[in-house]
């Protein structure tokens, strides 16, 4: 029954021959060593640090500087209570207020739930309380 479920059999006097490996070639395979480009992979200690940069780059995120409201994960439920992955995005509007103390209008763009907390507490208050400096913007 085994003979029947092996079709194919090695004749007698035929041995596999193992792999010859150089012993240059098995001793190369280290963690650090690249055989193609023969590079080191690791780090070294003459490995130079990337510059920092010092200016920080304005990126427009959809974060309210000023309460930061954030995205949130939530889920969608279908009627099948099927539940898949969306997000929940922040109200942000741009807005032109008036800075009493810059005597001029600064363009800010805001969550409608800070625009409430300015109404009620100034400008001044709530940006010195998020730490935002409204002479640059």
């Amino acid at each position: 029954m085994a003979s029947m479920l092996c079709s194919y059999s090695m004749p007698a006097g035929a041995a596999r021959a193992p792999l010859a490996r150089s012993n240059a070639y098995a001793t190369s395979l280290g963690f650090a060593t690249s055989q193609l480009a023969g590079l080191s992979l690791g780090l070294t200690a003459t490995a130079a640090p990337l510059p920092l940069s010092t200016k920080h780059t304005i990126v427009a995120r959809r974060i309210c500087p000023f309460l930061d409201k954030r995205t949130n994960r939530a889920n969608k439920v279908s009627f099948s209570n099927h539940k898949t992955k969306k997000q929940q995005f922040v109200n942000l509007q741009y807005k032109k207020l008036w800075w009493e103390a810059g005597k001029r209008y600064v363009k800010l763009r805001l969550s409608t739930k800070a625009l409430k907390t300015i109404e009620k507490h100034g400008l001044d208050a709530v940006a010195k309380k998020a730490g935002v400096d409204l002479n640059k913007k």
